[in-house]
């Protein structure tokens, strides 16, 4: 119980003096040392957190899903929809999820675990929640916190792991940037016809998607500026308010403090790394088959994971600090964009195999 009061006091700090995801981590590490207080009238029977863990994520994962459309709502497909092949890494920067869950099987844990454990590299918090809570996962609590941990360690952690596998002469590779005018009908049809796919593609995804693609689209229809707003604002923060110290619930000690947290939430960190190294690696390939002057920056690949903008920034940066004059925001961010959609597909994916493993 005294661990897990620190384990809340750490997390509270990184929120507050580091800056590192302060709207979840510091209702998490709060509500971490609100659950493990002795006798703590907020759990139990008629406790307020197990109460909104029970409606809000445990039994119709509201929170997850409502959060999905703020989100679509905050982002532009724009970057994406004028270069459409930035699609193709945020597919291929998942490719740390299915490592991880063949490693985590080969350690031994079950497959819902191990399904939960791969979602981490994601890095999509709301995702890697919904998915672990819907595979019954018991390390619901770890998998939240390293979602949020490692999202918030982005510019640590992407850097070194793209420096590992690319040159110096990769990272200098200049990409022009000419967007082609993207009309707003195609804006319009983009998240629809998104919807669509992924709902041929892996029925379980549409409630990530959907929701996702249905806030884009009240964004993008120009009609509905006050609902965007809300939904960007308001309803974002107050869901990330809600949810953060919900999930709290799982944080209690007779739940948190195993060592299989501490291997979760190192296959998570795994499942990141391989994440960003899958979308480099896939730049490189790409580039064995590209003309010189239509040569991608591998850092761009990278970038194809789900925090956005976070990951979009960090490319932009390292590719200053390489050449001052390399300026690869707009491509990054259309990789990163693509991570979103390519993160939550990923997770529907992972709910549509576990039927055919857990017997579900």
């Amino acid at each position: 119980m005294v661990f897990m009061w620190v384990i809340g006091g750490l997390l509270i700090w990184l929120a507050v003096k580091k800056d590192f995801e302060p709207a979840l981590l510091l209702p998490m590490g709060f509500g971490a040392i609100l659950v493990n207080l002795p006798l703590s009238g907020v759990v139990g029977e008629h406790g307020i957190i197990t109460w909104l863990f029970e409606k809000g994520i445990n039994v119709y994962e509201v929170f997850p899903l409502v959060l999905f459309i703020g989100i679509g709502a905050m982002i532009d497909f724009g970057p994406l929809l004028s270069n459409p092949r930035m699609l193709l890494f945020g597919g291929a920067a998942q490719f740390g999820i299915f490592l991880t869950v063949v490693l985590a099987v080969l350690l031994g844990f079950d497959m819902n675990d191990a399904m939960s454990a791969g979602i981490i590299g994601a890095a999509d918090g709301p995702t890697s929640i919904m998915v672990s809570q819907k595979l019954g996962s018991s390390y619901q609590g770890a998998i939240a916190v390293a979602a949020y941990s490692y999202m918030a360690l982005v510019p640590v952690i992407q850097p070194l792991c793209i420096r590992l596998v690319t040159t110096k002469k990769e990272r200098m590779i200049r990409m022009p940037y000419n967007p082609a005018k993207v009309s707003k009908t195609t804006r319009i049809l983009f998240p629809i016809i998104v919807t669509i796919i992924a709902g041929f593609i892996a029925p379980d995804s549409v409630a990530l998607v959907g929701f996702l693609m249905f806030g884009n689209l009240i964004r993008e229809s120009g009609c509905l500026d006050s609902l965007s707003q809300t939904a960007q604002g308001p309803l974002a923060n107050l869901i990330t308010i809600f949810l953060g110290i919900t999930i709290s619930y799982q944080m209690r000690a007779e739940v948190f403090v195993t060592w299989g947290t501490l291997v979760v939430m190192a296959l998570g960190l795994v499942a990141f790394i391989f994440d960003t190294i899958g979308g480099v690696l896939f730049a490189k390939l790409l580039n064995i088959f590209l003309p010189k002057d239509k040569k991608i920056n591998p850092m761009v690949g990278g970038a194809g994971i789900s925090a956005f903008p976070m990951s979009a920034r960090v490319i932009q940066k390292m590719a200053l600090k390489e050449d001052n004059q390399n300026h690869l925001l707009m491509h990054a961010v259309g990789a990163n964009v693509a991570g979103q959609i390519g993160s939550v597909v990923a997770g529907g994916i992972i709910l549509s195999l576990a039927p055919q493993f857990l017997g579900m």
